[in-house]
């Protein structure tokens, strides 16, 4: 369910401004993006497992903050990435 440590090294180059880049907002919403879509495969198998079902409402919640900081900061990354992540809203 975690993404390895190369998954995340490709999101950050792909993302951020350099390899080391991972406070940038773009970064973060396709992190939590990319652990979002493992998860929920893994409802399609555990249903019951309501503490992991926690962890993603967490996770949405905050993926949906920072979208909304985007809004606020930026309305064209916010368009960007909402596009190429397929995050409808």
């Amino acid at each position: 369910m975690n993404l390895t440590q190369a998954e995340k090294l490709e999101i950050v180059k792909k993302y951020g401004d350099n390899d080391q880049d991972t406070g940038k907002a773009e970064v973060q919403i396709a992190l939590l993006t990319t652990r979002i879509n493992k998860l929920t495969s893994h409802f399609s198998e555990h249903k019951k497992d309501h503490a992991s079902r926690r962890g993603l409402m967490q996770m949405v919640g905050k993926r949906r903050r920072l979208l909304d900081y985007l809004i606020d900061k930026d309305i064209e990354r916010y368009r960007a990435i909402i596009k190429e992540l397929k995050i409808r809203k």
